[in-house]
């Protein structure tokens, strides 16, 4: 037993390249260090953390996270390796990956790579070797703010420069950069059940969570009209996920105001929840740090039931003014912050979540929202 494992030990070592010295650069000057993992260069973008302990991959190809830099709180990443099953758009959205512990080889059969070729593939910069629970702390006490990583040691001041001119992500509009640019079909087109799906960034598991249900989805993108989406005759409307501010997203918001006055059924997912929120006179905010895991207590005031919910997201609603508008019910809380994390709209076939129903890491809690949406639906068209 010996000389095999010996053997086996020799080509892991021999596997595993050498990596070179790389660091973080955060707006308010504070540094990091740690090793590059193959791709060089420089990558900007708003700092933020995700505290779930599997779904790297997942995490990595939403497209909620395009122009963000990914801090991982697991110590471990990569020792998994990718599968296509686990995407959820084509390509990794995030701007770029800081972890503690890499592990270049993998351990599940099922993979079809390493997690470090596929950011060599997709030109992503990442670095290990950090040392992410003080870099977390750091950001806990001085809230999400932009950041480089690079490879490039020598040239600090001058990415202290480029970084200082780089936009926040207060009022920045990334939906465009992620939607799709022509509409698709998803499903099966004998379904009898027909969705219009708006597309701010939307995540292949949601559609796969709407025709396991008996829907046929078109997908539009993010600026389509209300004349765009009624032309496929649709039983319901869905308005997606996506990155970036919800306010600049006025054509959004203007047909989710169309959707609510021919009141078909209309369900909204985090960026989609917001601009269905902007739609009835509730603003947002950015938080000082937003919700990012796969353990998010949420309380569900219609039921009294607990849930534990995956999210990923940087903007809420108003609190005070949801609370105190008469066309609107609140109906789920966070039970971390007591943030709004669901509203249902009075006496319109609307409702929406802060939250992925459709990411069930292990806790299947609220998978009954497309239940509910596609009940609504049914009842509407006497299915």
């Amino acid at each position: 037993m010996f000389i095999p494992f010996f053997i086996l030990f020799l080509n892991t070592m021999k596997a595993t390249q050498k990596l070179e010295k790389a660091f973080i650069l955060l707006e308010n000057g504070t540094v990091f260090y740690g090793k590059a993992l193959g791709v060089e260069g420089s990558a900007f973008g708003e700092l933020c953390f995700n505290t779930g302990m599997t779904g790297y991959q997942e995490i990595f190809t939403d497209p909620s996270y395009f122009g963000q830099l990914m801090v991982t709180t697991n110590a471990h990443i990569g020792n998994y390796g990718v599968s296509d099953e686990d995407i959820e758009s084509k390509s990794p959205k995030i701007a770029g990956l800081i972890c503690k512990n890499f592990n270049q080889q993998f351990s599940r059969p099922a993979a079809d790579g390493s997690l470090q070729n596929f950011f060599k593939d997709h030109n992503i910069v990442a670095i290990s070797d950090v040392d992410t629970r003080a870099l977390v702390s750091h950001i806990r006490d001085n809230g999400a703010m932009n950041a480089v990583i690079s490879t490039k040691l020598s040239s600090i001041e001058e990415l202290k420069i480029e970084l200082s001119k780089f936009p926040s992500m207060k009022g920045l509009e990334l939906a465009s950069k992620v939607s799709t640019k022509e509409p698709y079909f998803y499903g099966d087109p004998d379904s009898k059940i027909k969705i219009a799906a708006l597309d701010l960034g939307i995540k292949l598991n949601i559609l796969r969570n709407l025709a396991k249900r008996g829907a046929y989805i078109k997908v539009f993108p993010f600026d389509s009209t209300i004349t765009d989406l009624s032309s496929f005759k649709p039983d319901g409307y869905f308005i997606s996920n996506g990155p970036g501010d919800p306010e600049p997203l006025s054509s959004a918001i203007n047909l989710a105001k169309e959707i609510l006055k021919i009141n078909k059924p209309l369900f909204g997912i985090c960026l989609g929840h917001q601009v269905i929120a902007l739609a009835n006179g509730i603003s947002t905010y950015k938080m000082h740090n937003g919700h990012r895991g796969i353990n998010h207590p949420v309380l569900n005031l219609l039921t009294g039931k607990g849930e534990v919910t995956s999210q990923n997201h940087g903007f809420a609603i108003n609190k005070e003014e949801a609370e105190s508008n008469p066309d609107i019910k609140v109906t789920h809380l966070h039970l971390n912050d007591d943030t709004i994390a669901g509203i249902s709209i009075k006496n319109k076939n609307c409702f929406s979540v802060q939250y992925h129903p459709e990411a069930s890491p292990g806790p299947h809690d609220s998978n009954y929202l497309f239940d509910q949406f596609i009940d609504l639906i049914k009842s509407n068209i006497n299915v």
